[in-house]
């Protein structure tokens, strides 16, 4: 079984920022659907993204962009659990599974995976809590909303919701040093509240749990800069610099140079006695 611990320490500020590379093997993901699906293809995704400099390869068997078609948890274990097997024997990065679903959180862990993100905080199936407490599991817990409220505090509402999320860990058994938040950017929010959650990433930091962000690719950046998913990489970076300014830990991207070669510089900047100590690990 894994280290709570070692998967957790991933996730400390103090270690510099992190980056976790994106490896869909769906049909159907908004940027890159379709391209890994087969193992052998997705272990050589994940190696070429671990050469890049990524921390942690999150794989993700159901896609969740808007208007994404749901599948069951047998078809999400039969999509991720090769490829994690097929990563694990490729390269030593800890892996991250992505799901919503207890059952297939269960599967991913047992093949490899070492770290949960739940892109419903633990609150679509709380179930899922409990496993990663029995697996030793960190838990990575995202804000998300079924509606769009433009009306709403989207601050107010990320803590009141990210606040059930750390209690459904804590009584689980997750320790508190294996729990980091995720403003859910592009999840049920407007583009002024996507622009507010990416800014205001210290309120959540503030909570005392590490933040991961993940806005790669997004629609929010194509409303800005009018481009394809595939021409957001410098979009990408800049909400990752200002993510790191704010308070955020860890990147979630599909452009792993990009964002890692800015997020150094943003440090170095930044914090140049934290920069020198992680630049000597590279």
């Amino acid at each position: 079984m894994p280290s709570p611990f070692a998967a957790a320490s991933l996730f400390d500020r103090a270690g510099g920022p992190r980056v976790m590379g994106i490896l869909n093997v769906t049909p159907d993901s908004f940027s890159d659907g379709g391209r890994f699906q087969a193992a052998e293809i997705a272990a050589e995704h994940a190696r070429a993204m671990a050469e890049d400099g990524a921390d942690v390869i999150d794989i993700g068997g159901e896609s969740t962009r808007p208007g994404y078609q749901a599948v069951d948890a047998e078809e999400e274990i039969r999509r991720v659990v090769p490829a994690i097997r097929a990563v694990r024997a490729a390269i030593p990065t800890p892996i991250s599974i992505d799901t919503m679903k207890a059952k297939v959180a269960v599967a991913a862990l047992e093949a490899g995976a070492e770290i949960v993100n739940d892109v419903w905080g633990l609150q679509r199936d709380p179930d899922i809590a409990r496993v990663a407490a029995e697996h030793g599991a960190p838990v990575v817990v995202m804000h998300h909303r079924t509606e769009v409220d433009a009306s709403l505090d989207v601050v107010e509402d990320m803590k009141r919701f990210l606040g059930r999320s750390i209690e459904i860990a804590q009584k689980a058994g997750v320790p508190d040093h294996a729990i980091a938040l995720d403003p859910g950017v592009g999840f049920g929010k407007t583009v002024e509240q996507n622009l507010t959650a990416i800014k205001r990433v210290d309120a959540l930091a503030a909570m005392g749990f590490p933040v991961l962000l993940g806005t790669s690719r997004k629609s929010l950046i194509g409303h800005i800069i009018q481009r394809t998913p595939e021409e957001r990489v410098f979009g990408t970076v800049a909400t990752s610099v200002l993510g790191w300014a704010a308070g955020a830990v860890m990147f979630r991207v599909h452009d792993i140079r990009a964002n890692r070669d800015a997020l150094l510089v943003a440090q170095a900047v930044l914090a140049p006695e934290t920069a020198a100590r992680s630049s000597a690990a590279v």
